[in-house]
C-alpha cells in the first residue's frame, strides 16, 4: 500500500512537472547595448503558436506551422494591437526534438538596440510566452537530457572565458569529456558492485576471498583516476581565475613600474618619493596567453605612517595567498634587513625575483650575489629600459608549465564545485579500500562504492538535488 501510495505522489509530481516545464519561455539573448543585431529567444509547446501571432513573412505564402527546422524565414515583427510593423526580422526555426532545448524554439534576429528588443520580447509576453529566467533555456536542455550538468556548467564557463586556453577547456567539457570520464569511472564501479551483489546473493560459491582480492585492484585503479582528475584542479583555476601575481618589494624599487610596463600603460602612478603606492592595485592581464590576476602593493618597509603601514600589512597577507610572487631590489644598493625581511618572506613560495636598475653603472655586487644566493629564480632588468621583461614573461610560462597545457590532452577541471565532489568520492572509496583491506564483510565495501557513485552523480547531475540545479543555473545570464 506504502509503495502505490509512493508512486501516486510521483505521478503527480511528474504531471505538473511536466505541465511547468513546457511553459513557453522568451528572453532577449544578445548583450545589453547597441549592437549590429539583436536576438530574442523562445522555447515551448507553443512557440509557434505565439510567433504566428506577431510575425508576418514577407513571403505570404509561408505558414508557421509548416516551417521546417533548421529553416530561416524573413519577414516583419508587428504589433497586435495596432499592427504596426516593429522591425523586419529574420526567424531561425527550431523543431522539437533537434533544438538546444530539445523543445520548439525559435530565435528572432532583429536591428540591434535595446528599444527594438525590448518591443519584440514585450509583443512575446503579451501574446503568450512568460519572461524566462537566469540559465533557464540551457537548464531546458539538462532536464530534458540533451546535456549533463556538467556540460550545462560549461556554457557559463565559455561565455565567461578571458583567455583562449580557457575556452578551449570549456568547450571540452561542452562536448561531454569530463561526462566520458565520470560514466567510465562509474561503470568501473558498478560492475564491481554487480560481482559483489553476486557474492552476496550467493555465498555457496565461496568467492569472496577473489572477490576481495579485486575489488582491491579496481578500487585503487579508481582512486588514482580521481586523484588525476583531482590534480588538474590547479591548473584549472589558473585557466579560469588566472594566476594571482603579487608585485612586491620596498619602495621605489619599481614596482610600479613593472605593472605599467606588463599593461603597456601609466596604469600606476610612478614617482620618486617612496611610499607612493599605499593600497593594492588589481588587473587582470594576459602573459602570452596566459591569464594573470596582477596586483601592485605597497612597499615593504618600517613606516610611522597609520595609512602606509595598513598597505604593507595587506602586501604581506597577500604573500600568503598568491599563485606566484615577483619580488623587485634595487641593485645599486646594499642589502639591508628590508631587503632580508622580503626574501624570508617568499622563501617557501613560488617565486621570481627581479634586480632592477641593471642599467646603471653602479651596481653592488654583494648584493647580487647575496640574493642569487637566495631564489634561483633571479633576472636582472631594468624597468626604465623595459630590459628582462620578456625573459620574465618566459620563466612565468615555464614555472607554471603552460606549454605543456597546450600541447596536452588531458582532462582538466576547471569547476571547483566537480573538484569538491571528486574529493569526496575519493575519501569514500579510501573507506572501501579498508573495509577490503581488513577483510570485512564486502557488503559492507559496498556501501562506501555507493557513496562514491553518488558523488560522482552529482557532478554529471544523475542525482543532484534541486537546490544545487537552482544555485548553478542562478549564475547564467538571461537569454542562455
Amino acid at each position: 500500500m506504502k509503495i502505490l501510495v509512493v508512486l501516486l505522489l510521483f505521478s503527480i509530481f511528474d504531471f505538473f512537472y511536466e505541465e511547468d516545464i513546457m511553459n513557453t519561455i522568451a528572453a532577449i539573448a544578445t548583450a545589453t547595448g547597441t549592437g549590429g543585431i539583436g536576438i530574442v529567444r523562445m522555447s515551448g509547446k507553443d512557440c509557434f503558436s505565439v510567433l504566428k501571432k506577431i510575425f508576418i513573412p514577407k513571403d505570404s505564402t509561408v505558414k508557421i506551422e509548416e516551417v521546417p527546422g533548421y529553416t530561416i524565414k524573413y519577414g516583419y515583427i508587428i504589433n497586435t494591437s495596432t499592427n504596426e510593423k516593429i522591425d523586419e526580422v529574420l526567424v531561425s526555426f527550431f523543431r522539437s526534438p533537434k533544438s538546444y532545448t530539445t523543445e520548439n524554439m525559435c530565435e528572432i534576429q532583429s536591428h540591434g538596440g535595446m528599444v527594438v528588443e525590448e518591443k519584440i520580447l514585450e509583443q512575446c509576453l503579451l501574446n503568450g510566452a512568460e519572461l524566462a529566467e537566469p540559465g533557464e533555456f540551457t537548464k531546458r536542455a539538462f532536464l530534458n537530457g540533451r546535456i549533463d550538468l556538467s556540460q550545462a556548467e560549461s556554457v557559463i564557463d565559455i561565455i565567461n572565458s578571458k583567455t583562449e586556453k580557457e575556452a578551449k577547456s570549456a568547450v571540452e567539457q561542452l562536448e561531454g569529456s569530463l561526462s566520458k570520464k565520470i560514466q567510465e569511472i562509474r561503470s568501473i564501479l558498478l560492475d564491481l558492485m554487480a560481482d559483489i551483489e553476486a557474492s552476496i546473493d550467493y555465498p555457496e560459491y565461496d568467492i569472496e576471498e577473489t572477490t576481495n582480492e579485486r575489488a582491491h585492484n579496481i578500487l585503487s585503479d579508481v582512486k588514482n583516476k580521481l586523484i588525476q582528475l583531482e590534480n588538474s584542479f590547479q591548473t584549472g583555476k589558473i585557466l579560469k581565475e588566472g594566476i594571482k601575481t603579487v608585485i612586491i618589494g620596498k619602495p621605489n624599487t619599481g614596482k610600479s613600474s613593472l605593472l605599467n610596463n606588463l599593461l603597456d600603460e601609466d596604469r600606476a602612478i610612478v614617482s620618486e618619493k617612496a611610499g607612493t603606492t599605499r593600497d593594492t592595485i588589481e588587473e587582470f592581464i594576459k602573459i602570452k596567453n596566459i591569464p594573470l590576476k596582477i596586483i601592485d602593493t605597497a612597499g615593504i618597509r618600517n613606516t610611522e605612517d597609520e595609512i602606509e603601514e595598513i598597505g604593507v600589512k595587506k602586501a604581506i597577507k597577500l604573500i600568503e595567498e598568491a599563485d606566484l610572487i615577483i619580488a623587485l631590489f634595487d641593485i645599486s644598493k646594499p642589502i639591508d634587513d628590508e631587503d632580508k625581511k622580503i626574501l624570508n618572506l617568499i622563501k617557501n613560495k613560488t617565486s621570481i625575483v627581479l634586480l632592477n636598475k641593471s642599467d646603471l653603472s653602479e651596481k653592488n655586487i654583494e648584493t647580487i650575489n647575496y640574493i642569487h644566493e637566495k631564489n634561483k629564480n633571479v633576472i636582472e632588468a631594468s624597468m626604465r629600459s623595459k630590459n628582462g621583461i620578456e625573459e620574465l614573461k618566459d620563466l612565468i610560462v615555464k614555472l607554471f608549465k603552460m606549454n605543456e597545457i597546450e600541447n596536452g590532452n588531458e582532462l582538466i577541471i576547471t569547476n571547483v564545485r566537480h573538484k569538491n565532489q571528486i574529493h569526496k568520492a575519493i575519501n569514500s572509496i579510501d573507506g572501501a579500500i579498508k573495509s577490503v583491506d581488513d577483510c570485512l564483510p564486502i557488503d559492507i565495501s559496498a556501501v562506501a562504492i555507493k557513496q562514491t557513485l553518488e558523488e560522482l552523480g552529482y557532478i554529471t547531475g544523475d542525482n543532484v538535488s534541486e537546490d544545487i540545479i537552482k544555485e548553478i543555473f542562478s549564475k547564467f545570464c538571461l537569454g542562455k
